[in-house]
């Protein structure tokens, strides 16, 4: 019989949960402490006997009522494990939330499968892109429009350097992307560039620039590597590195730098059309991994509340 304990912060052992995160066979960059601790509000935890696997709870508290969500720039949380994950293992761990946590709307991973007659599931697409191939067979699984924007961008002379700072990216993505998304606020800027300066200060990231032939940054992209992935955390791209073909340039020549390498590039998404369009412009794969809603408040109260949060999402 497993034994699986809810922890609060305070009781986490951090190395034996990092150390977990390290050799689990599903880990990912978003489930280490110490990226947590950065984009998590708070977060508590369940734990299989000694941290063999491990299932972070990120939560907030308002109204008196505490709630489980996914935060800003983690794609997939869910149990990590070193060990073979069954759909029951899984949903153990999920039957363990504690009663405390009335609502949760929380993304898995791709190897957590829950049995789904109990909870509400939705798949969620990812693509990602194998890189252990040598360039021109992965170029050659380019898109014609991929390898169009990629030719543009060179007749302008783009220039990527892999000096740029973060907050000349976030700003790029402010003045441009980021004026249509009003539900980032300045705090999640100041949480995204913490976690930045924390990526790099455990060498996990590097960013990239495209500039133009006035040398003024019209892209850029933060990478970040953990588990023989890269993830495409964040990225920004002003009008005219849009008509030049800036982002096609840079990550076509990310892949032609890492390319040979067991590593696979995950670009994070999309559930957006355009976006995975230009995803799979470049030979990724479609990928899913479920999310799971609870809703534990009383009848009619939780009727409501979930009218409100479909409301929200249009």
């Amino acid at each position: 019989m497993m034994k699986i304990n809810y922890l609060s912060h305070n009781q986490i052992d951090k190395t034996a949960w990092d150390r977990c995160i390290a050799k689990a066979v599903n880990g990912k960059i978003y489930g280490y402490s110490w990226y947590l601790d950065v984009v998590c509000e708070q977060w508590d935890a369940l734990v299989l006997e000694e941290y063999k696997a491990v299932f972070p709870l990120p939560f907030k508290e308002k109204f008196g009522i505490s709630f489980l969500y996914q935060p800003f720039f983690t794609q997939q949380l869910g149990i990590f494990s070193t060990r073979h994950l069954t759909p029951e293992v899984v949903n153990n761990f999920l039957e363990a939330i504690p009663k405390k946590f009335i609502f949760g709307q929380l993304n898995l991973n791709k190897l957590n499968e829950p049995l789904v007659k109990r909870w509400e599931i939705s798949q969620q697409v990812n693509h990602e892109l194998d890189l252990i191939e040598d360039y021109e067979k992965i170029y050659a699984g380019y898109s014609e429009n991929t390898r169009r924007n990629i030719n543009k961008a060179r007749k302008h002379k783009l220039i990527i350097s892999p000096g740029v700072k973060p907050e000349e990216i976030v700003t790029l993505f402010r003045g441009n992307r980021g004026k249509y998304i009003p539900h980032l606020k300045d705090n999640n800027y100041k949480r995204l560039l913490r976690l930045i300066y924390q990526c790099q200060h455990n060498g996990k990231a590097m960013m990239y620039g495209v500039y133009d032939e006035q040398n003024t940054l019209c892209a850029g992209a933060v990478m970040v590597f953990s588990h023989h992935k890269v993830v495409f955390l964040f990225s920004a791209i002003s009008e005219t590195g849009r008509k030049q073909g800036a982002m096609f340039r840079l990550i076509d020549e990310f892949i032609r730098e890492r390319s040979g390498n067991h590593l696979t590039l995950d670009f994070e998404g999309s559930n957006d059309v355009s976006l995975a369009r230009f995803y799979k412009g470049f030979g990724a794969t479609r990928l899913y991994y479920p999310a799971i809603q609870f809703n534990r408040m009383p009848f009619p109260v939780n009727k409501l509340f979930d009218a409100l949060i479909a409301l929200k999402r249009k």
